[in-house]
This record gives C-alpha cells, structure tokens and sequence, in this order.
C-alpha cells in the first residue's frame, strides 16, 4: 500500500515515513542532508553519482539512497568514516579530470561539485590523467556549453526527455568519453530545441550557463528577487537576480507551487526589454504627422479628453482595454479595473491571457 506508514531509523532517530518513498526522499524530508550530484527532485532517480550512498543494516556494501525504497525497520547511517572515504575518493575522481578554474567559472558559489569537494576536504592532483581540453561551445544565443567541466550526471539529458518532453539531449560516447550532445548531432537551432533553458537550470556545475547573463555577475554578487512570471496566465514564479540595479538573469525557484522551477523560453530568457534602450521613457504627441516629446500631465489630459468624447459620442461599450505582458501584473490589473469601473465596459483582454 502506497499510503501505509510505518518508522525507519536514521542516524540513531525514528523517522516516520510511507511506502514508495526513497531513502533520500525521507532524508530531505527529515532535513537530514545527504550529499547528491545526479538527483534533481523534478526527474526520476537515477542513481549516477554515487555520492548519495548510505549504509543499511543488513548489506556489506553502501547502496544509493535515491534509488532505495525504504522498508519498515530499516536502520539506514547517512555519515560514517567509510562513507567520508567513498565521497571524498568520488569526488577527486571528478576533479581529475576538471577544469580548477573557480576563480573565473561562471557557476562559482553555485556549483555543486564545488561545496561538495569543500565540503569533504577532496584534494586536486590525486589522480594523474590526460584533461578533455575540448572548446567552448557557444553556437546560440541563450546556452554556454563548457564540455570541459561536464560531470555526466545526466541531468540536462533527463529533464529534457522527462519533463521538457523534447528530447533534444542525448548522452553520447562511453566511459570517459561520454558527453551530452543534441539528438541530431547540429547546433541548437529553433529546429531542435525549445531553449527554455532547463538543462541550464539541472546543471549542477558550470558546464551549462546562461549565454546572455556570462561576466554579469555571479551568485553571490547578486541579490534574488522572487516575482511571478506576467507573460502568460500559468503563474509561473522565478527569481529575478539583479546586480547594480539591473536584471542579469532569470533563475528557478525550485519551491514554486505551480511550475516547481520549469519555466519556458518567454520566463527564462525574456527579460531584455526592462533595460532595453528603445524602451519609450516619455510621452509622445503626434501631431502634424510627427511626435513630439510631452509631460505626463498633458499626455493624460489629451487620453482622457479624447475618450470623453468617444464615450459620449458612441457609449462606453465601444471603449475596450489591451494589456501587455510586458507590464507587471499590478499594471494589468489597473488597467482591467480602470475600464470595467470607470469607463463602464467589459471590453478587456490580455495578449497572454490563457
């Protein structure tokens, strides 16, 4: 029964938990951490990095948390000296074969290689090996792609195929040599991927970054500000991350309740209009077939004298409202309630409206 709930015991305390769930599941639940670099709690466990294995009574050898159902009884051990040894040894394996370039990597104070190999003292050089040494992939507008600093979690691929659905990714080659590349082996183009972004935002290290956001700042040097996305009406949540007053970038909010940090090509990418120099900061007249520049004060009494005579003229119910996603949804309210309260029409739509 998947509903049935029964106690395990981890790290010496009875937790309560129920049927179907993983290990790592009940930990993070718990908010007992244990370490990962493959899982991302939007796909399916896939068990990969091997960073997340914890010993079970009962079995000689440590098993993978996120694929481990847990069972009634289990006494499960999340930190342990052998466990120290198994991550730290994963990790250097990682790291021989991986850029040591933190000081100018995109991804630095949000990679989670990076916290991990802090986290268990993981030491560079103690693995001698030949380095990829492949170049940099920039053949879009939207996505970096650094091969050099791919750790083969697979999580672009997976979230492409899982949650995405558009199967753009594969993983290519074996053992050392395999990489993430596009299904039909060509650049991204508008013919083969969706660019929403989303294996940017499963990337758990530098190897994909936002293309347009790269030397704007890093995740420490800016400050997050959660908003709901305004271009359609799914009220998809993300977090605005702004340095010097500027939005640099879009990333996800993972706790989001509707969109769990998906978003598409509109949320994550379009936000160059907010500092767009074409943008019009003031009023303009036309008059004799040319505008000119006018005071807010003057443009507002020419609209409002003009719709008082086409109200008067022809009725209210000829005066309708059109708002754009581009405006905050504070914006679009305004201008729904200006026309349905004090022009007296119902006439009010939305370009994004769903």
């Amino acid at each position: 029964m998947e509903n049935q709930q029964f106690a395990v015991r981890i790290n010496g305390q009875s937790i309560s938990c129920r049927a179907g769930q993983t290990i790592l599941e009940v930990c993070r639940e718990a908010n007992i951490p244990v370490p990962t670099l493959c899982y991302d709690k939007r796909l399916n466990p896939y068990g990969a990095c091997r960073l997340c294995v914890v010993e079970v009574d009962g079995y000689t050898e440590p098993l993978a948390s996120c694929t481990t159902f847990v069972q009634p009884g289990m006494v499960v051990t999340t930190e342990s000296e052998k466990l120290s040894r198994h991550r730290k040894t994963t990790i250097e394996l990682l790291l021989h074969n991986h850029p040591n370039d933190c000081m100018t990597c995109e991804a630095s104070g949000a990679c989670e290689l990076q916290t991990m190999a802090y986290q268990y003292g993981a030491r560079l050089g103690q693995f001698q090996t030949k380095k990829w040494g492949l170049p940099l992939v920039e053949d879009n507008p939207f996505i970096t792609f650094e091969p050099n600093k791919c750790v083969v979690c697979a999580r672009c691929v997976r979230i492409c195929h899982e949650v995405v659905m558009a199967d753009t990714l594969k993983l290519e080659q074996n053992g050392w040599r395999t990489l993430p590349v596009t299904t039909d082996g060509k650049p991204r183009s508008l013919d083969n991927c969706e660019f929403c972004g989303q294996c940017v935002s499963a990337c758990p290290t530098g190897a994909l970054t936002d293309r347009k956001s790269r030397g704007k700042g890093r995740a420490m040097d800016v400050k997050k500000v959660k908003t709901t996305c305004s271009y359609c009406g799914t009220g998809c949540n993300f977090f605005l991350n702004v340095k010097d007053g500027k939005v640099v970038r879009v990333t996800s909010d993972f706790d989001a309740p509707v969109n769990h940090g998906n978003l598409c090509v509109k949320g994550r990418y379009g936000f160059d209009f907010i500092h767009s120099p074409e943008r019009i900061k003031t009023p303009l007249i036309k008059e004799n077939g040319k505008f000119r520049e006018a005071s807010w004060d003057e443009a507002l009494d020419l609209v409002a004298s003009k719709f008082n005579a086409l109200i008067k003229e022809h009725g209210p119910e000829k005066v309708g409202g059109f708002s754009s996603s581009r405006c905050t949804n504070e914006e679009n309210y305004l201008l729904s309630k200006w026309v349905r309260c004090a022009v007296g029409s119902n006439n009010v739509d939305n370009c994004a409206r769903v």
